[in-house]
C-alpha cells in the first residue's frame, strides 16, 4: 500500500460502502453484506485463480462444485486493471454472477454524508467524478486537492465544474501549461489528427481552393456554393468572377463591329446587284442564286451576334441551328452556281441535251434539297437533345463561365460535318469548271472562295477544342466571320468592281468578243 496510496483509498471506500449499506435498513432489508478480499497483483492468472477460490472454496478447489458451507456469494468486484477484470468477468459470467452495480437495480438513497446515490433498472450508476489536484511534496508525501467535479444526472444532463484558482502548479511552470500539442488552427485551416499520436495532438492543414473554415479548430472545411469561391485566406466565400463573351469585352466588341460592318457591305452589294440586274454580267451569273447567296451571307454575319452576350435559353437553343442552316444555304447556293456554269457551257454546244436543264428550276431545287438535309439534322438535335444555358466552374479557378451546353456534341459535329461535305463538293465541282470560257465562268472565283472556306473550318476544329470559356465562343464567331467574308470577297467583289468601275466590260458585245477570242 505504501507504493500505491490510491489503492489504500479505494480499500477504505469499499469498507465505507459496505458499512453504509448494512446500516441502512431500506436498502437490503434482512440481508447483511460481508466481503472477502484477495490480492491478485493485477495479473490475469492470479485473478482467475482467486476467482475460482471464491466460487468453490479456499481449501478445496473443485471447479463447478461449491465446497463452502456458509455464506452466499452475491457478486464479484474485479481489479482496477481492465485486463484482469475482463478475465474475471469472463469466468464469473459462466456462473451467472454480475458485477455489484448490476445487482443493485432501481435504488435511490442518500448516504450519511448527504450524497444521493441512484441505480437505474439496468444497475447502472450515473457517472460522478471528482477532479483532483495531486500535490507531491516528496516521494511518500502526497496529498490531493479537489478542484472540480464532473457528473451525469439520471436524466443524462452533464455538469462540469472547475475552480482554476484552487489548482496548485509546480513552481517550474511560469504559466498554465497547455493540454494540446498544437496551437489552435485559425480560420482558413482545418485540424488533421496525428495518426500515431494522442487525440489532443493535430496539425493544421490549409483548406483547398473552393473550401473554407470560418472559425478556429474546425475539423472539416466547408465547400462554397457553386456560384462562390474561397478567398485567398480561405476564411470566407466570395462571388465567383462571371465570364462570357460580352459586347463590352474587347473580343466581343471587335467581333460585333466586324459583323455589323460586313452585313452592311453585303446589303450594299445586294442593292448593286438589284440595281444592275439587267446587265449582262449579273444575268450571266444567275441572278436568283446571287440574291440567295447574298441574303444568306448577310444573315450569317448577323448570326454571329447570337454568340455574343450573356447566354440565354433562346440564344442557346437557336444559335447553332441558325448558323448551320444559314451556312448550308450559302454553300448550297455556291454549289448550285458552279453546276449552273457547267450546264450553261454544255448547253451551248449544238444538239446538246443539256439545253432542257438550263433555267432557274434546277439550281433552286438543288439549294432546297441540300438545305433540307441540314434542317433535318438540326430538327432532330433540337428535339432529342437541345442546347441549354450552363455554368462551367471547373475550367478556370475562381471563375464561373456562362456558356451554352450543346446538349449533344455528336449533333454539333454532324451539323459542321454536313456543311463541310457540301463545301468539299463545291470545291471539287468548281475545280473541274475553272477552265471553262470566262464569259460564263465564275468557277475560278468559286474555287478560291471554297478553298478559303474549307481552310477556315479545318483550322477551326483544333482551335475550338483547345480553347475554353469565352475564347471558345470567340473562335467560332471569327470562323463564321472569316468564312463569310471569304465568300463575299472572292465571289462578289470582282463583279462589283466591274459593275461600278469598269462598266465598259459589262456589255454583251464585249463579253461575246472576249468569249470568241478565248
Amino acid at each position: 500500500m505504501r507504493y500505491s496510496p490510491q489503492y489504500f483509498r479505494h480499500f477504505f471506500a469499499f469498507l465505507y460502502a459496505i458499512e453504509e449499506i448494512n446500516k441502512n435498513p431500506t436498502l437490503l432489508p434482512n440481508i447483511t453484506l460481508g466481503y472477502l478480499l484477495h490480492r491478485s497483483m493485477n495479473m490475469e492468472a492470479d485473478s482467475i485463480k482467486k476467482t475460482l477460490v471464491l466460487l468453490t472454496g479456499y481449501n478445496a478447489l473443485v471447479p463447478n462444485y461449491r465446497c463452502n458451507s456458509k455464506g452466499v456469494l452475491a457478486a464479484v468486484i474485479g481489479d482496477l486493471s481492465s485486463v484482469s477484470s475482463m478475465a474475471v468477468a469472463t469466468l464469473t459470467q459462466q456462473y451467472r454472477y454480475l458485477q455489484l452495480h448490476h445487482y443493485m437495480r432501481n435504488l435511490h438513497f442518500t448516504t450519511t454524508s448527504g450524497d444521493e446515490i441512484h441505480f437505474n433498472d439496468q444497475g447502472e450508476f450515473p457517472a460522478r467524478f471528482d477532479i483532483l489536484n495531486w500535490i507531491y511534496y516528496s516521494f511518500v508525501n502526497v496529498t490531493t486537492n479537489k478542484v472540480g467535479s464532473f457528473s451525469i444526472s439520471t436524466s443524462g444532463e452533464a455538469q462540469f465544474t472547475l475552480n482554476d484558482s484552487a489548482i496548485w502548479w509546480h513552481p517550474n511552470f511560469k504559466q498554465i501549461p497547455r493540454s494540446v500539442c498544437t496551437e489552435s488552427c485559425p480560420a482558413g485551416y482545418r485540424k488533421v489528427p496525428w495518426k500515431m499520436g494522442p487525440v489532443c495532438c493535430y496539425d493544421c492543414a490549409r483548406c483547398p481552393e473552393g473550401e473554407i473554415t470560418n472559425s478556429t479548430d474546425m475539423e472539416n472545411c466547408i465547400k462554397c456554393l457553386e456560384d462562390q469561391w474561397s478567398n485567398e485566406q480561405r476564411d470566407a466565400c466570395i462571388p465567383r468572377t462571371v465570364e462570357f463573351l460580352s459586347f463590352g469585352d474587347a473580343l466581343g466588341l471587335v467581333a460585333s463591329c466586324i459583323a455589323s460592318f460586313f452585313s452592311v457591305v453585303t446589303v450594299g452589294v445586294l442593292g448593286i446587284f438589284i440595281k444592275y440586274r439587267n446587265t449582262p454580267l449579273v444575268k450571266a451569273n444567275n441572278r436568283d442564286l446571287s440574291y440567295t447567296l447574298l441574303l444568306s451571307l448577310m444573315l450569317s454575319f448577323l448570326c454571329s451576334l447570337l454568340f455574343i452576350g450573356r447566354p440565354s435559353k433562346m440564344s442557346c437553343l437557336f444559335r447553332q441551328a441558325a448558323f448551320g442552316i444559314i451556312f448550308t444555304i450559302a454553300v448550297s447556293s455556291v454549289l448550285a452556281k458552279t453546276i449552273t456554269v457547267l450546264i450553261a457551257f454544255k448547253a451551248t454546244k449544238p444538239g446538246s441535251k443539256f439545253r432542257k436543264w438550263v433555267g432557274p428550276r434546277i439550281p433552286s431545287c438543288l439549294v432546297l434539297l441540300c438545305s433540307v438535309g441540314e434542317v433535318l439534322i438540326c430538327g432532330i438535335w433540337l428535339i432529342l437533345s437541345a442546347p441549354f444555358p450552363d455554368i462551367d466552374t471547373r475550367s478556370e479557378t475562381g471563375t464561373m463561365i456562362l456558356q451554352c451546353n450543346e446538349g449533344s456534341v455528336f449533333a454539333f459535329y454532324a451539323v459542321v460535318g454536313y456543311m463541310g461535305f457540301l463545301s468539299l463538293l463545291s470545291f471539287a465541282v468548281a475545280s473541274i469548271a475553272r477552265k471553262l470560257p470566262d464569259t460564263f465562268n465564275e468557277a475560278k472565283f468559286i474555287t478560291f472562295s471554297m478553298l478559303v472556306f474549307c481552310s477556315v473550318w479545318v483550322a477551326f476544329i483544333p482551335a475550338y477544342l483547345s480553347s475554353k470559356g469565352r475564347y471558345m465562343v470567340a473562335v467560332e464567331v471569327f470562323a463564321i466571320l472569316t468564312s463569310s467574308t471569304g465568300l463575299l470577297g472572292c465571289i462578289f467583289i470582282p463583279k462589283v468592281y466591274i459593275i461600278l468601275l469598269r462598266p465598259e466590260w459589262n456589255r454583251k458585245d464585249y463579253l461575246m468578243c472576249r468569249h470568241a477570242i478565248t
